[in-house]
């Protein structure tokens, strides 16, 4: 039996390494942390329990799918079920607006309270999943860097379609040509976010973002977004990955142009196949540093990053009566400042997941669990110190303004994540959650692949490289990575 180590517990890896033993491989899986999940974990504090990193859930087919590869039934071990409205927004001017998940009531209440017919909005929703279905299968699920992913019908498909991808505007600018109603470009130029990118930026293809919201749904799982992780653990033991926990790998081991393991506490612990899990930039630096870096690739600019604060609240604010809410401002002076490194940040657009909205576990009786995050640049050594204490005076000012009660003084629980301690928690190079940015129309193609054409057996899973950052993409890293090994064999 062929034996597979992988580096790192992300959901990349847990993702890679089920599909790869289902498949008949012996894997074993080797994480620097005491746990796994890396940004998808959790923690309590003085009764709360709070959901450290992505706190929404799309695409729950991804997750089915490693279910039924494994030939386990996935109710036992995981449970959600579908929102009916997606997230709440609060704009400054006193709009207030419920994202409902179905298209056609969505349509209705935009129009209702946005300057939008709502034939303008289902529109908008059908060329979204037409960019979808034209590059999903080969910009998502393949690896870029083969010449057998192009040769194919869905690949000419996307190419014959070149124009109606629009990737040569950004998306503010696809936006603003659809909607007359700055609150509606707004709400649509936020989705930029969803791969840490800029709308001013980034090409108007992410225009297609929306429709894996809006067409496949959000959802919330029960025990919260932590139950993602710990059900995936839970299927790879039971199918008989191996897990070894505060084992941080020394290097990739290599020999000629072959990876035949890895080196640990100076012991080389030998194997067929290494994966790593790891972001590109550590992974080339400590773990590859007898080979050739691919500095153009590693040098690329970051995706944003997040400033969070995690914040036991001693009340129940029925006004917040949905787990998502936004408080929105003005995204042009916010990427700025993610972007361009703009040195004053004033209003924050905040987004706040109550997850005791949900669970009511999760908060004491009376109380609320609050993520309270806003966007922020990756670490390129500002002063942190200085801007978490004037982002949090700012957040607690807008909040107490928009919800008319001072939040301060109902705070009795804190706990703040910072690119800095994301840096340090999940090895994320300048604390970036989502690796290079997308500010770039080619930046598909410029991420790193799923494997090293110049190191055999050696290959690459997580949000750092191809297809990309969040949930669902990092659950097809590891089918595409998977898919690749098994297409060697």
């Amino acid at each position: 039996m062929k034996t597979v180590i992988i580096i790192g517990a992300g959901i990349a890896g847990m993702a890679a390494a089920i599909r790869l033993k289902s498949q008949g491989y012996n894997v074993t899986v080797y994480e620097a942390n005491t746990y796994p999940g890396g940004k998808l974990t959790a923690f309590s504090k003085s009764g709360y329990r709070f959901d450290m990193g992505p706190s929404l859930f799309t695409m729950p087919q991804f997750i089915e799918q490693l279910f039924k590869v494994a030939k386990k039934p996935i109710e036992t071990y995981f449970q959600y079920k579908k929102k009916s409205i997606v997230c709440n927004y609060f704009y400054e001017d006193g709009t207030t607006f419920s994202a409902l998940a179905d298209e056609t009531e969505f349509a209705k209440s935009a129009a209702e309270t946005f300057d939008v017919d709502k034939s303008e909005i289902l529109d908008y929703f059908k060329k979204s999943k037409k960019k979808y279905d034209l590059t999903a299968s080969l910009f998502l699920e393949k690896s870029l860097h083969k010449t057998s992913t192009y040769l194919n019908t869905d690949s000419l498909k996307a190419i014959f379609n070149l124009n109606s991808l629009d990737i040569n505007t950004t998306l503010s600018d696809y936006n603003s040509k659809v909607f007359k109603d700055e609150r509606l470009v707004q709400f649509y130029n936020r989705f930029a976010t969803y791969n840490g990118s800029s709308p001013y930026q980034t090409p108007g293809i992410m225009s297609m973002i929306p429709h894996l919201e809006q067409y496949f749904g959000t959802y919330f799982p029960k025990g919260g977004m932590h139950s993602i992780t710990m059900s995936l653990f839970q299927l790879a033991k039971d199918i008989g990955v191996t897990f070894n926990f505060s084992s941080k790998v020394d290097q990739i081991v290599t020999k000629g142009n072959k990876a035949i393991g890895i080196e640990i506490n100076g012991t080389t612990v030998i194997s067929d196949i290494v994966i790593s899990n790891s972001d590109i930039v550590p992974t080339y630096r400590y773990l590859l540093k007898a080979h050739k870096a691919p500095e153009k690739i590693l040098q690329q600019p970051r995706s944003s990053s997040a400033l969070i604060f995690y914040w036991g609240i001693k009340k129940v604010f029925p006004q917040l009566d949905l787990h998502n809410i936004f408080f929105s401002e003005d995204y042009k002076t916010e990427f700025d400042y993610i972007f361009d490194k703009k040195d004053v940040y004033y209003d924050p657009t905040v987004y706040i997941n109550i997850s005791s909205k949900e669970e009511p576990n999760d908060a004491p009786e009376g109380c609320e669990n609050w993520f309270t995050m806003i966007n922020v640049p990756s670490n390129t050594g500002q002063d942190w110190n200085s801007i978490v204490a004037d982002a949090r005076q700012n957040i607690i000012k807008k909040l107490s303004r928009l919800l008319n009660e001072d939040i301060s003084e109902l705070i009795e629980s804190e706990t703040v994540l910072d690119p800095r301690t994301i840096a340090s928690n999940t090895q994320s190079y300048q604390g970036a959650l989502y690796g290079a940015s997308s500010n770039n129309k080619y930046a598909a193609f410029l991420r790193h692949p799923n494997f090293k054409s110049s190191i055999d057996n050696l290959y690459f899973c997580g949000g750092s490289v191809h297809p990309g950052g969040g949930i669902p993409l990092c659950l097809l890293s590891g089918k595409i990575v998977s898919d690749l090994i098994e297409a060697k064999s």
